[in-house]
């Protein structure tokens, strides 16, 4: 298994599992858009995005953070905002390897932490994020606004 930052290098393989991933969370398919976006997370550098791949040096997976600042904590706090690994692939480590890649970039840049939002009916997220070390804030309420 080997993980590493995301480049334009590996664009085309990003984008269709990005892609697979927004059809998980029942967005229409969008190939061109999800490479144009992604294209523009790496250029701009407003995204850390890893990826993986298996033995065959085929990409299984990706994870996608952004930064934010804590005000209180006064230090930068990272959102995973998007972790998938491709079904063929799954049960085999790859998330748990993106995670800890994701703890390591926060300890790299001397965050405060991290934290995700997932689907209630996510059953696979909501097993693995405590297994890794997420815990379950109950003591905030997370609110939206949203522009339709």
């Amino acid at each position: 298994m080997k993980i590493q930052k995301a480049s334009l290098n590996e664009l085309l393989p990003l984008s269709v599992l990005f892609n697979d991933y927004r059809i998980f969370y029942r967005k229409e398919a969008d190939l061109e858009a999800a490479g144009s976006f992604l294209k523009q997370r790496i250029e701009n550098g407003d995204a850390e995005i890893f990826v993986c791949f298996n033995e065959l040096n085929e990409m299984t997976g990706f994870t996608q953070l952004y930064p934010l600042f804590s005000s209180t904590r006064m230090k930068r706090l990272w959102l995973l905002n998007d972790l998938f690994v491709h079904p063929d692939h799954r049960s085999k480590g790859y998330s748990i390897a993106l995670i800890e890649r994701a703890k390591q970039l926060c300890k790299e840049t001397e965050a405060c932490g991290m934290f995700l939002e997932t689907e209630k009916t996510n059953i696979i997220g909501n097993q693995l994020y405590p297994k890794t070390g997420f815990y379950l804030n109950e003591t905030s309420n997370f609110y939206q606004w949203d522009i339709i």
